[in-house]
C-alpha cells in the first residue's frame, strides 16, 4: 500500500515507484482514454522525470508589428510570461500550449527561474532552446525537441492558471502531470488518489511477473496467474 502525507511526498514516491506506461494503463481501465500528451513531447534527456501539479499557461502567436493594438497584454514583450514564471509554486509544472510550433516556448533562463522557485519541471507543446543550459541545470524539461528561434517577436502568453487543451487532452490547473522517457500523461485531480494507488499495485505486480518470466514461466501461464502483461 502506497501512502503519502502531502504533495512533496507524493511526487517523490511517483518519481521512484511509477512510470508513464503503468499510469496510462490504469487510466484506460478507469475509462479515461485520452490522457497522454502528443508523442512528440519528449524529455530533453532520457533520465528526466517530471511529477507535479499543472500550472497551465496559454500562449498565442503574435506579430511584433501589431503589438501596439487594442489588447494591453499584447503590448508587453512576452505578454504575461514573466508574471506566469514568477507565480510558479513548489512542485508545479509549467505546462504551455496554444501557439504554432514555429519557435521555442521555454529556455534556460525560464527554467532557471522555475528551478529557483521549486518547480517540478516544464512541459511545452512546442520546442525548447538553450539545450546545453537546461541540461546543465538538470531541470526536467519536455518538448518537441531543440529549436533556437525565439518566441519574443512571435508569441505571447495571454493567460495562465486556466484550463488548456493539448490535442484533445484537457489539462486543468492542479491536475497531476507525470512524464518520463515514454511520454507525458495527465491525471485529473478528481481521480488522482485512485489512479496512483492502483498504478502502484500494478507496478508492484509487474515486478513479480517479470521475475516469474525470467525464471521460465510462460507468458500465458503468467497472465493467467497474475492478470498482468
Amino acid at each position: 500500500m502506497i501512502t503519502w502525507k502531502n504533495d512533496e511526498e507524493l511526487f517523490a514516491l511517483m518519481r521512484v515507484e511509477l512510470y508513464s506506461a503503468v499510469i496510462g494503463d490504469i487510466l484506460d481501465k478507469l475509462h479515461y482514454y485520452h490522457q497522454f500528451l502528443p508523442y512528440r513531447i519528449q524529455p530533453v534527456k532520457e533520465h528526466m522525470v517530471v511529477a507535479g501539479r499543472a500550472m497551465t499557461v496559454l500562449e498565442a502567436d503574435a506579430f511584433e508589428e501589431l503589438s501596439a493594438g487594442q489588447n494591453a497584454v499584447m503590448q508587453k514583450p512576452f505578454g504575461l510570461m514573466l508574471e506566469a514564471l514568477d507565480d510558479i509554486k513548489k512542485d508545479e509544472v509549467y505546462i504551455c500550449t496554444g501557439s504554432s510550433p514555429s519557435y521555442a516556448l521555454v529556455g534556460e533562463l525560464m527554467c532557471t527561474r522555475m528551478q529557483i522557485l521549486g518547480a517540478a519541471g516544464a512541459v511545452v507543446n512546442g520546442f525548447h532552446r538553450d539545450t546545453k543550459g537546461i541540461v546543465g541545470l538538470d531541470f526536467p524539461c519536455f518538448s518537441y525537441g531543440r529549436y533556437a528561434q525565439d518566441q519574443a517577436p512571435r508569441g505571447k502568453v495571454i493567460d495562465f492558471r486556466v484550463p488548456i487543451e493539448i490535442e484533445g487532452v484537457r489539462v486543468n490547473p492542479g491536475d497531476i502531470v507525470f512524464g518520463d522517457l515514454d511520454g507525458v500523461v495527465v491525471i485529473p485531480r478528481s481521480i488522482e488518489e485512485e489512479v496512483i494507488r492502483l498504478a502502484y499495485e500494478k507496478a508492484t505486480g509487474e515486478k513479480m511477473v517479470s521475475e516469474a518470466i525470467r525464471a521460465g514461466m510462460g507468458a500465458k501461464e503468467s497472465f493467467d496467474k497474475h492478470g498482468i502483461m
